[in-house]
Protein backbone atom coordinates (compact mmCIF):
# COMPACT_ATOMS: atom_id res chain seq x y z
CA UNK A 1 0.00 0.00 0.00
CA UNK A 2 3.07 1.96 1.05
CA UNK A 3 4.82 1.69 -2.31
CA UNK A 4 1.58 2.05 -4.05
CA UNK A 5 1.29 5.82 -2.32
CA UNK A 6 4.91 6.31 -3.18
CA UNK A 7 4.10 5.63 -7.18
CA UNK A 8 1.31 7.25 -7.31
CA UNK A 9 2.75 10.82 -5.89
CA UNK A 10 5.87 10.30 -7.80
CA UNK A 11 3.96 9.82 -11.50
CA UNK A 12 1.89 12.97 -9.93
CA UNK A 13 4.61 15.18 -9.57
CA UNK A 14 5.68 13.70 -13.00
CA UNK A 15 2.97 14.52 -14.96
CA UNK A 16 2.25 18.23 -13.05
CA UNK A 17 5.71 19.15 -14.11
CA UNK A 18 5.51 18.11 -17.72
CA UNK A 19 2.28 20.10 -17.76
CA UNK A 20 5.12 23.07 -17.30
CA UNK A 21 8.09 21.83 -18.87
CA UNK A 22 9.52 24.10 -22.16
CA UNK A 23 8.15 23.69 -25.43
CA UNK A 24 11.50 22.26 -27.00
CA UNK A 25 11.18 19.07 -24.82
CA UNK A 26 9.66 16.10 -26.62
CA UNK A 27 9.35 13.87 -23.68
CA UNK A 28 6.70 12.32 -22.19
CA UNK A 29 7.79 14.36 -18.49
CA UNK A 30 9.94 16.03 -16.53
CA UNK A 31 11.48 16.25 -13.81
CA UNK A 32 9.65 16.22 -10.06
CA UNK A 33 8.32 19.58 -9.46
CA UNK A 34 9.98 18.89 -5.87
CA UNK A 35 13.36 18.95 -7.56
CA UNK A 36 14.65 22.13 -7.96
CA UNK A 37 17.52 23.68 -10.20
CA UNK A 38 20.17 24.98 -7.20
CA UNK A 39 19.75 28.04 -5.60
CA UNK A 40 22.56 29.82 -6.96
CA UNK A 41 21.38 29.43 -10.61
CA UNK A 42 18.08 30.31 -9.94
CA UNK A 43 19.28 33.55 -8.66
CA UNK A 44 21.46 34.31 -11.25
CA UNK A 45 18.62 33.34 -14.07
CA UNK A 46 16.67 35.84 -12.25
CA UNK A 47 18.98 39.00 -11.92
CA UNK A 48 20.05 38.32 -15.82
CA UNK A 49 23.42 36.35 -15.38
CA UNK A 50 23.37 33.39 -17.37
CA UNK A 51 26.98 31.96 -15.78
CA UNK A 52 26.84 31.93 -12.44
CA UNK A 53 29.17 28.65 -12.46
CA UNK A 54 29.20 28.45 -16.25
CA UNK A 55 31.96 29.96 -18.66
CA UNK A 56 30.62 32.18 -22.03
CA UNK A 57 29.31 30.46 -24.32
CA UNK A 58 29.48 31.76 -28.19
CA UNK A 59 29.59 29.29 -31.41
CA UNK A 60 31.47 31.55 -34.09
CA UNK A 61 31.01 30.59 -37.98
CA UNK A 62 32.39 32.14 -41.22
CA UNK A 63 32.20 31.65 -44.46
CA UNK A 64 34.52 32.41 -46.93
CA UNK A 65 34.48 32.71 -50.60
CA UNK A 66 37.60 33.08 -52.28
CA UNK A 67 39.26 32.98 -56.45
CA UNK A 68 42.15 30.77 -56.40
CA UNK A 69 44.84 29.38 -58.98
CA UNK A 70 44.62 26.32 -58.02
CA UNK A 71 41.19 25.24 -56.18
CA UNK A 72 42.60 21.57 -55.68
CA UNK A 73 46.01 23.04 -54.02
CA UNK A 74 44.22 25.14 -51.86
CA UNK A 75 41.92 22.49 -50.28
CA UNK A 76 45.71 21.11 -49.60
CA UNK A 77 46.76 23.82 -48.35
CA UNK A 78 43.63 24.85 -46.09
CA UNK A 79 43.61 21.48 -44.74
CA UNK A 80 47.19 21.68 -43.49
CA UNK A 81 46.34 25.22 -41.73
CA UNK A 82 43.04 23.68 -40.50
CA UNK A 83 45.33 20.73 -38.69
CA UNK A 84 48.24 23.12 -37.88
CA UNK A 85 46.19 25.01 -35.64
CA UNK A 86 44.49 21.84 -33.78
CA UNK A 87 41.60 21.36 -35.70
CA UNK A 88 40.33 18.98 -38.73
CA UNK A 89 38.42 19.12 -41.86
CA UNK A 90 34.28 18.73 -41.72
CA UNK A 91 33.66 17.85 -45.67
CA UNK A 92 35.29 18.59 -48.81
CA UNK A 93 33.82 18.48 -52.74
CA UNK A 94 35.59 18.78 -55.60
CA UNK A 95 33.78 18.94 -59.49
CA UNK A 96 34.48 20.40 -62.90
CA UNK A 97 32.75 23.46 -64.21
CA UNK A 98 33.20 24.46 -67.93
CA UNK A 99 33.35 28.46 -68.63
CA UNK A 100 33.06 28.83 -72.07
CA UNK A 101 34.31 25.90 -73.48
CA UNK A 102 37.69 25.75 -70.78
CA UNK A 103 36.87 23.31 -67.98
CA UNK A 104 38.24 24.18 -64.86
CA UNK A 105 38.03 22.52 -61.03
CA UNK A 106 36.19 24.24 -58.48
CA UNK A 107 35.97 23.21 -54.58
CA UNK A 108 33.99 23.64 -51.25
CA UNK A 109 34.89 22.46 -47.93
CA UNK A 110 34.11 22.67 -44.03
CA UNK A 111 36.56 22.75 -41.88
CA UNK A 112 36.90 23.51 -37.95
CA UNK A 113 39.14 25.32 -35.66
CA UNK A 114 39.59 26.18 -32.11
CA UNK A 115 37.74 29.17 -32.06
CA UNK A 116 40.21 31.33 -30.25
CA UNK A 117 42.16 30.71 -33.53
CA UNK A 118 39.23 31.56 -35.65
CA UNK A 119 40.65 35.35 -36.91
CA UNK A 120 44.58 34.06 -37.84
CA UNK A 121 43.05 30.74 -39.49
CA UNK A 122 41.08 33.19 -41.72
CA UNK A 123 43.19 35.64 -42.37
CA UNK A 124 45.78 32.81 -43.27
CA UNK A 125 43.18 31.51 -45.56
CA UNK A 126 43.06 34.41 -47.46
CA UNK A 127 46.16 35.13 -48.16
CA UNK A 128 46.34 32.12 -50.28
CA UNK A 129 43.67 33.98 -52.79
CA UNK A 130 44.00 35.87 -55.96
CA UNK A 131 40.34 38.02 -54.96
CA UNK A 132 38.29 37.78 -51.69
CA UNK A 133 34.64 38.01 -53.30
CA UNK A 134 33.32 37.61 -49.70
CA UNK A 135 33.39 37.17 -46.24
CA UNK A 136 31.26 36.78 -43.32
CA UNK A 137 31.51 36.18 -39.50
CA UNK A 138 28.55 35.44 -37.19
CA UNK A 139 28.47 34.35 -33.83
CA UNK A 140 25.54 33.75 -31.50
CA UNK A 141 25.57 32.90 -27.66
CA UNK A 142 24.18 30.22 -26.16
CA UNK A 143 25.18 30.53 -22.56
CA UNK A 144 21.53 30.52 -21.48
CA UNK A 145 20.39 27.97 -23.11
CA UNK A 146 23.28 25.89 -21.85
CA UNK A 147 22.40 26.86 -18.10
CA UNK A 148 19.01 26.30 -18.57
CA UNK A 149 19.78 22.34 -20.30
CA UNK A 150 21.92 22.06 -16.96
CA UNK A 151 18.98 22.70 -14.80
CA UNK A 152 16.74 20.30 -16.57
CA UNK A 153 19.75 17.87 -16.20
CA UNK A 154 19.81 18.17 -12.59
CA UNK A 155 16.21 17.48 -12.52
CA UNK A 156 16.10 14.57 -14.44
CA UNK A 157 19.10 13.26 -12.69
CA UNK A 158 17.03 13.49 -9.17
CA UNK A 159 13.98 12.11 -10.18
CA UNK A 160 15.60 9.01 -11.98
CA UNK A 161 17.01 8.44 -8.90
CA UNK A 162 13.67 8.46 -6.55
CA UNK A 163 12.16 6.38 -9.71
CA UNK A 164 15.24 3.43 -8.86
CA UNK A 165 14.09 3.68 -5.15
CA UNK A 166 10.52 3.47 -5.40
CA UNK A 167 11.78 0.66 -8.48
CA UNK A 168 13.12 -1.30 -5.54
CA UNK A 169 10.38 -1.22 -3.37
CA UNK A 170 7.64 -2.14 -5.89
CA UNK A 171 6.19 -5.60 -5.48
CA UNK A 172 3.01 -5.96 -8.03
CA UNK A 173 3.84 -6.30 -11.49
CA UNK A 174 1.73 -3.32 -12.30
CA UNK A 175 3.54 -0.74 -10.06
CA UNK A 176 7.01 -1.98 -11.43
CA UNK A 177 5.76 -1.63 -15.20
CA UNK A 178 4.80 2.14 -14.50
CA UNK A 179 7.97 2.64 -12.65
CA UNK A 180 9.96 1.45 -15.39
CA UNK A 181 8.14 3.20 -18.45
CA UNK A 182 8.38 6.35 -16.25
CA UNK A 183 12.56 5.30 -15.78
CA UNK A 184 12.83 4.54 -19.28
CA UNK A 185 11.64 8.36 -20.49
CA UNK A 186 13.79 9.65 -17.92
CA UNK A 187 16.47 8.02 -19.37
CA UNK A 188 15.95 8.95 -22.85
CA UNK A 189 15.24 12.45 -22.26
CA UNK A 190 19.41 12.86 -19.97
CA UNK A 191 20.51 11.55 -22.62
CA UNK A 192 18.62 13.95 -25.17
CA UNK A 193 20.00 16.79 -22.87
CA UNK A 194 23.25 15.51 -22.65
CA UNK A 195 23.62 15.35 -26.24
CA UNK A 196 22.90 18.86 -26.76
CA UNK A 197 24.98 19.93 -23.93
CA UNK A 198 27.59 18.25 -25.70
CA UNK A 199 26.65 19.95 -29.11
CA UNK A 200 26.71 22.91 -27.65
CA UNK A 201 29.79 22.91 -25.92
CA UNK A 202 32.05 21.53 -29.13
CA UNK A 203 30.10 23.82 -31.10
CA UNK A 204 31.80 26.84 -29.28
CA UNK A 205 35.34 25.16 -28.97
CA UNK A 206 35.43 24.85 -32.31
CA UNK A 207 34.42 27.65 -35.28
CA UNK A 208 33.19 26.35 -38.58
CA UNK A 209 34.49 27.63 -41.79
CA UNK A 210 32.83 26.95 -44.73
CA UNK A 211 35.07 27.79 -48.58
CA UNK A 212 34.05 27.93 -51.61
CA UNK A 213 36.74 27.95 -53.68
CA UNK A 214 36.40 29.54 -57.41
CA UNK A 215 39.19 28.76 -59.99
CA UNK A 216 40.97 32.12 -61.41
CA UNK A 217 40.11 31.33 -64.94
CA UNK A 218 36.70 32.01 -64.01
CA UNK A 219 36.70 35.55 -63.56
CA UNK A 220 39.57 36.28 -66.21
CA UNK A 221 38.23 38.20 -69.43
CA UNK A 222 37.62 35.91 -72.62
CA UNK A 223 39.95 36.75 -74.93
CA UNK A 224 40.52 35.07 -78.58
CA UNK A 225 44.07 35.43 -80.12
CA UNK A 226 43.81 39.21 -78.62
CA UNK A 227 39.98 39.81 -79.55
CA UNK A 228 38.05 40.32 -76.22
CA UNK A 229 34.50 40.08 -77.16
CA UNK A 230 33.53 40.90 -73.80
CA UNK A 231 34.94 44.40 -73.97
CA UNK A 232 33.16 44.89 -77.30
CA UNK A 233 29.76 44.46 -75.68
CA UNK A 234 30.45 45.98 -72.68
CA UNK A 235 31.52 48.98 -75.37
CA UNK A 236 28.54 48.58 -77.76
CA UNK A 237 26.17 48.55 -74.12
CA UNK A 238 28.56 51.62 -73.21
CA UNK A 239 27.44 53.65 -75.97
CA UNK A 240 23.90 52.74 -77.02
CA UNK A 241 23.20 54.06 -73.28
CA UNK A 242 24.65 57.28 -73.97
CA UNK A 243 22.96 57.39 -77.61
CA UNK A 244 19.87 56.64 -75.40
CA UNK A 245 20.74 59.34 -72.63
CA UNK A 246 21.42 61.85 -75.61
CA UNK A 247 18.32 61.64 -76.62
CA UNK A 248 16.52 61.85 -73.44
CA UNK A 249 18.41 65.07 -72.60
CA UNK A 250 17.61 66.46 -75.58
CA UNK A 251 13.95 65.91 -75.66
CA UNK A 252 13.39 67.12 -71.79
CA UNK A 253 15.28 70.45 -72.63
CA UNK A 254 13.53 71.38 -75.64
CA UNK A 255 10.37 70.70 -74.47
CA UNK A 256 11.00 72.88 -71.49
CA UNK A 257 12.67 76.05 -73.52
CA UNK A 258 11.03 76.17 -76.69
CA UNK A 259 7.58 74.43 -75.67
CA UNK A 260 6.59 77.65 -74.12
CA UNK A 261 6.95 79.58 -77.47
CA UNK A 262 5.64 76.72 -79.26
CA UNK A 263 2.19 76.70 -77.51
CA UNK A 264 2.05 81.15 -78.19
CA UNK A 265 2.93 80.86 -81.27
CA UNK A 266 1.15 77.25 -82.75
CA UNK A 267 -2.28 78.25 -80.73
CA UNK A 268 -2.51 81.57 -83.50
CA UNK A 269 -1.50 79.67 -86.21
CA UNK A 270 -3.56 76.19 -85.72
CA UNK A 271 -6.63 78.75 -85.33
CA UNK A 272 -5.84 80.45 -88.69
CA UNK A 273 -5.32 77.42 -90.75
CA UNK A 274 -8.28 75.87 -89.45
CA UNK A 275 -10.71 78.65 -90.06
CA UNK A 276 -8.56 78.97 -93.72
CA UNK A 277 -9.67 75.64 -94.54
CA UNK A 278 -13.34 75.77 -93.13
CA UNK A 279 -13.77 78.92 -95.31
CA UNK A 280 -11.97 77.29 -98.61
CA UNK A 281 -14.45 74.44 -97.74
CA UNK A 282 -17.29 76.68 -97.49
CA UNK A 283 -16.29 78.69 -100.92
CA UNK A 284 -16.24 75.19 -103.08
CA UNK A 285 -19.43 74.44 -101.71
CA UNK A 286 -21.02 77.94 -102.67
CA UNK A 287 -19.37 77.41 -106.31
CA UNK A 288 -20.78 74.22 -106.57
CA UNK A 289 -24.48 74.96 -105.90
CA UNK A 290 -24.23 78.15 -108.56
Amino acid sequence: MKTRFLLLAVIGALAFAACGAPAATQASYTAPAATEAPMATQEALASGDTTPNTERLIIKNANLSIVVNDPLETVNLVTRLAEGAGGYVVSTNTFETTYFGEHARQANMVVRVPSDKLTPVLEQIKSLAVEVKSENTSGQDVTAEYVDLQSRLANLEAAEKQLQAIMEKAVKTEDVLKVYNQLVATREEIEVIKGQMKYYKESAAFSAITLDLIPNVVIQPIEVGGWHPDAVAKQSVETLARILQFLVDFLITFGIICGPFLLLLGTPAFLFIRWRIKRMAKLEREGTQS
